[in-house]
C-alpha cells in the first residue's frame, strides 16, 4: 500500500485518510465495490459506490503513474544521464504530462534537423547564442555573430557557410525550445484557457457532409466546448467532412516559448545573437511546439468528452436497467411485422417458453381474422395476464390489433422497446437457452422477458446495443466498457439475485462470481436441485470462503431453510439478528417482516468494533422490509391512440411518450411513432436546465407538447415546458 497515493486520493476527494486507506485495503484484499459500500461501512465511514470506485480508480492511475515514473527512471539511469536535479523533478512530477515534458529531452529520438546540426558540430554555436540573449551586457553585432558561425564551417560536413552554420544552430535551439518543460506547461495552460476550437467544411464536402452542417463554420472556446459537440466535430473529421484545429493568441505563445531564452529587457535582448533565436523560438513554435500542443490539447479535449459520453451513457443504462419490473406473470410477446406477420410467444410465471406461433394481423382478410382468434384463445388457454409488444416496426399497428380484439380488462397491454433483442437472438447466450428455435422466436422471448425483469434480460446484451448512449463507438471503448460493467454489476446487486432461477449472465455480474462461477453456480443447481440455504454456496466447485464472502449477502434463496437467506442480511451478521430475536424472545422466522417489533429495538445495544451502527441500521431496515426491491412499482402506460407514425403529428398537439435517452443536449422521447422525438435541453422545464438529468431519466412517463415536425429530415422536435412561449 503506497502511503503517498492514499493521502494524496484523501486530499482529492476532501475524504479522512484512514477512509481511503481502509477502502484502499479492502480493494487491495480482493473485496468488490459493491461489498464493500454495502458491507463495510464502518470501516469506510460509509462512503457509498462512487466515492469507493473513485478510490479504485484513482489507486489505479497512479499505479500507472508510478510504473511510467519507474521506465523512465531506468532508461535514464542506464544512459548515464539522470542529475540531481532531475531525479527530483521526476519524483515530483504529479501528472503524466508533467513527468513526459521532464523526460522529452533524453527520450531516444530519430534523426531530426537538430540532431543533425548537433552531427554537424553546431551545438556549441546554439549554446553561445542562447548564452548572449540572455546575457545582461550588450550582445554581440551581427558582424560578430557571423564571424562566431564562421569558426562553424566545414564542407566536409555539410556546413558550406556561416549562414548554414547559423541555421543548423537555430535548428537545435528550435528543438531547444520545444522541449523546455515551463515552455510547456505554460503553453498548455494557454491552449486550455484561451484556446479556441475552430471547424470548417473540407473543401468540395458541402453537400456530402450535410449531416455535420452545424460545424461548417464553428468556434467556441476549448474550456466550454461540450463534448457531445466535440466528439460530434471529431466525427466529422475522421469521416473528412470537417477540418478542425485550435487557435491561440500567437503573439502570447511566441512571448512564453522565447521568455527563458531572450532577455526580456536590456542590451542583451536587442541583439544580433537575440535576432537569431528568436528566429529559432518562431520556427520552433510553429514546426514543433504548436502541433505538439494541440494535439496534446485535443487529446485532453477527447479525453474530457469521452468522461463525459460515458457518464450520460451509465446514468441512461442505470435508469432502463432499474425500470420497474412487472414481475411474475403469464406474458404473451409479440415481436412485430408486416408482410412476415408477427412472432408470438407464450412465458410462463418464470419466463420459460410454453407456446410459439406467427400471426398476420397486417395483411387483412381472412389472416388477420385468425390472427385475432389465435391470440384470444391463447390468452384463455394459458391464462394470460399481460401482453408485451414490441416497439419495433408495425408495433403501434400491432397495438391497435390487439387492443381492438375485446380481451379481458385485466390483461395489461404494454409496448416494450426492442433496442439489442435481435443482438441477443442471434447471440450464443441465446443459442445456449433455446437451441431448437429459431432467431424470431428468441427475439420475441427476450420482449417478454424485459417486461417481466428488465433487469435479468438485459444483462444478456451487450449494453452498447441497447441504445441509450451518446456516440458510443466514439469514445475510449476500455474506459465506457469499465464504466458499463461496473455500472450492471451495481444493479444486480442493488436489487439481489434469486439463486435457484437466475440465468448464469445474471449471477456473473454477482459481486465475488464472475462467469466461471456463475457457470458452476447453475451447474450445481441443475444437477444437486435447488439451494435450500446460502451454505450450500460452499459446496459448488471452485467457491471459496473469499467468493462467498463477497457473494453471500446479495443472493437470495426464498423458502429455503433459513428465512434471513432471502434479505440482504449477510450471513456474518446472523448473529446478530439472532441475539436480538432472543431478546424479543421470538424465533428469528418470528421477527422477519414485524416493523412494530423492530421499531422498539435500541440498536446501540448490539453495537461491536465489527458490527456498528451503520451495519445495524441496514439490518433492521432489511428485517422490516426483507429482501425489499429498489426499483419503482409497475405502471402501465400506453401511446396516443390513432398516432402511429411523424406525419400524425401537428405543432401544439400534447401527446404521451417516454424518455428513451437523456444527453447533455437534451432528451430523446418515444411518442409512439417509430421516431424519437427531441426535447432540447432548453425545452425541458419552465426554468433554466444545466443538467437534463436534473428533470428527466430514461424511462419516465411524460406529456410532450408537439412544437415542429420535420418529415424531410425525419425530426420530431418536442416540449416539456408547461408555457407554450
Amino acid at each position: 500500500m503506497n502511503a503517498t497515493h492514499v493521502q494524496a486520493i484523501a486530499a482529492e476527494l476532501n475524504v479522512p485518510v484512514r477512509q481511503v486507506l481502509a477502502t484502499a485495503e479492502l480493494l487491495e484484499g480482493g473485496a468488490t465495490v459493491p461489498f464493500i459500500s454495502r458491507y463495510r461501512k464502518e470501516a469506510t465511514g460509509g462512503l457509498d459506490e462512487v466515492a469507493v470506485m473513485a478510490v479504485r480508480d484513482r489507486l489505479e492511475q497512479l499505479a500507472e503513474l508510478d510504473k511510467r515514473r519507474e521506465a523512465i527512471v531506468k532508461s535514464l539511469e542506464e544512459r548515464q544521464l539522470m542529475t540531481e536535479d532531475l531525479r527530483r523533478g521526476i519524483a515530483g512530477a504529479a501528472t503524466l504530462a508533467v513527468l513526459e515534458d521532464l523526460y522529452l529531452p533524453y527520450r531516444p529520438k530519430r534523426r531530426t534537423r537538430a540532431t543533425i546540426a548537433r552531427e554537424r558540430g553546431l551545438e556549441p554555436l546554439a549554446a553561445w547564442l542562447l548564452e548572449q540573449a540572455v546575457g545582461t551586457m550588450a550582445g554581440p553585432t551581427a558582424a560578430e555573430v557571423v564571424a562566431r558561425a564562421q569558426a562553424f564551417v566545414d564542407p566536409e560536413k555539410e556546413v558550406p557557410g556561416p549562414d548554414e552554420a547559423l541555421a543548423g544552430a537555430r535548428d537545435i535551439i528550435a528543438e531547444t525550445v520545444s522541449e523546455n518543460a515551463d515552455v510547456r506547461a505554460e503553453l498548455r495552460a494557454l491552449f486550455l484557457e484561451q484556446g479556441t476550437l475552430v471547424s470548417r467544411v473540407a473543401r468540395g464536402m458541402e453537400q456530402e457532409g450535410a449531416k455535420f452542417r452545424d460545424y461548417f463554420d464553428w468556434q467556441e472556446p476549448v474550456r466550454t466546448a461540450p463534448g457531445h459537440r466535440v466528439l460530434a466535430m471529431r466525427r466529422g473529421e475522421r469521416e473528412k467532412f470537417l477540418h478542425m484545429e485550435i487557435a491561440v493568441p500567437e503573439e502570447r505563445a511566441l512571448a512564453i516559448a522565447a521568455r527563458p531564452f531572450i532577455a526580456p529587457k536590456g542590451p542583451a535582448g536587442a541583439g544580433a545573437a537575440a535576432d537569431q533565436v528568436r528566429q529559432a523560438v518562431q520556427d520552433g513554435w510553429r514546426r514543433l511546439l504548436s502541433v505538439a500542443m494541440e494535439t496534446e490539447v485535443r487529446l485532453e479535449m477527447r479525453k474530457r468528452a469521452d468522461e463525459e459520453a460515458i457518464g450520460v451513457f451509465a446514468r441512461n443504462l442505470r435508469e432502463l436497467l432499474l425500470a420497474s419490473p412487472l414481475g411474475q406473470r403469464r406474458v404473451l410477446a409479440l415481436d412485430p411485422g408486416f408482410r412476415t406477420g408477427c412472432k408470438l410467444v407464450v412465458l410462463d410465471e418464470q419466463g420459460a417458453l410454453k407456446h410459439h406461433t406467427a400471426v398476420y394481423p397486417h395483411t387483412g382478410g381472412r389472416a388477420a381474422d385468425e390472427a385475432g382468434h389465435i391470440v384470444r384463445e391463447l390468452v384463455a388457454r394459458f391464462k394470460v395476464e399481460a401482453i408485451a409488444i414490441g416497439n419495433g416496426t408495425a408495433g403501434r399497428e400491432t397495438e391497435a390489433f390487439v387492443r381492438g380484439l375485446g380481451l379481458p380488462e385485466s390483461v395489461v397491454l404494454v409496448m416494450v422497446n426492442e433496442s439489442g433483442a435481435s443482438i441477443y437472438s442471434a447471440s450464443d447466450v441465446a443459442r445456449a437457452e433455446f437451441p431448437d428455435q429459431d432467431v424470431t422466436v428468441r427475439g420475441a422471448v427476450s420482449i417478454g422477458r424485459r417486461l417481466m425483469d428488465p433487469l435479468a434480460e438485459l444483462v444478456k446484451i451487450d449494453p452498447k446495443s441497447i441504445g441509450v448512449g451518446q456516440y458510443q463507438h466514439d469514445v475510449d471503448q476500455r474506459a465506457l466498457k469499465r464504466s458499463l460493467d461496473d455500472t450492471v454489476m451495481s444493479c444486480v446487486n442493488a436489487v439481489g439475485v434469486d439463486v435457484n432461477t437466475a440465468s448464469p449472465q445474471l449471477l456473473a455480474y454477482v459481486s465475488g462470481l464472475g462467469p466461471q462461477l456463475a457457470s458452476a453456480v447453475v451447474a450445481h443447481r441443475d444437477t444437486e436441485g435447488a439451494f435450500r440455504s446460502r451454505k450450500q454456496l460452499l459446496k459448488v466447485a471452485r467457491l471459496g470462503p473469499k467468493a462467498f464472502e463477497q457473494a453471500a449477502g446479495f443472493l437470495r434463496i426464498r423458502g429455503g431453510d433459513q428465512p434471513l437467506d432471502a434479505s440482504a442480511v449477510h450471513p456474518e451478521s446472523y448473529p446478530v439478528v439472532e441475539r436480538i430475536a432472543a431478546d424479543l424472545g421470538r424465533p428469528v422466522a418470528a421477527l422477519v417482516g414485524d416493523e412494530r417489533a423492530l421499531a422498539g429495538v435500541d440498536l446501540k445495544k448490539y453495537a461491536t468494533d465489527d458490527v456498528g451502527l451503520p451495519t445495524l441500521r441496514d439490518i433492521a431496515a432489511e428485517l422490516a422490509k426483507p429482501g425489499r426491491d429498489p426499483r419503482e412499482q409497475f405502471e402501465a402506460f400506453s401511446f396516443a391512440p390513432g398516432v402511429e407514425k411523424p406525419s400524425d403529428l401537428v405543432p401544439g398537439q400534447v401527446v404521451p411518450g417516454i424518455v428513451t435517452n437523456v444527453t447533455n443536449f437534451g432528451a430523446f422521447i418515444d411518442v409512439g411513432v417509430h421516431q424519437d422525438g427531441l426535447a432540447h435541453i432548453s425545452q425541458l422545464a419552465d426554468r433554466f436546465v444545466r443538467d437534463p438529468n436534473e428533470v428527466v431519466k430514461v424511462g419516465q412517463k411524460v406529456l410532450a407538447r408537439v412544437t415542429a415536425v420535420d418529415l424531410e429530415r425525419g425530426r420530431i422536435s418536442l416540449s416539456l415546458r408547461k408555457s407554450a412561449d
